[in-house]
């Protein structure tokens, strides 16, 4: 059963890059603790380049098995910002969010296999150029 984060606010205990198996693992003051793969870490990054500026502006991405975190660097005292191996570096992940994240993991790899699955793209596609319209909030 998922957690409610907001009921008490948990405030991570350990946080720890695993390079190898591609996981990021959290633990917070609750005793909760998650492994979250990179992969998912990437597909629901918080930033607007993925999210858009409102519902219905997500970005699918696809090509992001095999994303490692190349570096992890603190924002304040309330989340983390890190720099995937494709460039992605713009998403801050509140601790709140990588709670979510872990507690929800499996919903949300369903809502994405789904997504991709409606619109017909392998996961492992590599991801579709940009639209040419104006205006872009990402650095690709």
């Amino acid at each position: 059963m998922a957690r409610d984060a907001d009921s008490s606010n948990p405030q991570p205990t350990r946080l720890t890059l695993h390079q190898k198996s591609r996981v990021l693992e959290i633990g917070y003051s609750d005793g909760a603790q998650f492994r979250i793969p990179f992969e998912l870490l990437r597909v629901y990054s918080p930033s607007a380049e993925v999210q858009g500026h409102g519902p219905g502006q997500e970005t699918l991405q696809t090509g992001k098995r095999e994303v490692d975190i190349l570096g992890i660097e603190p924002v304040g005292h309330y989340a983390v910002q890190p720099t995937f191996s494709d460039g992605h570096d713009s998403g801050i992940y509140t601790w709140e969010y990588l709670y979510h994240l872990g507690d929800h993991e499996s919903s949300l790899w369903q809502q994405y296999f789904d997504r991709l699955a409606e619109a017909g793209v392998d996961r492992d596609a590599p991801m579709a150029a940009p639209a040419a319209a104006g205006g872009s909030c990402g650095h690709h």
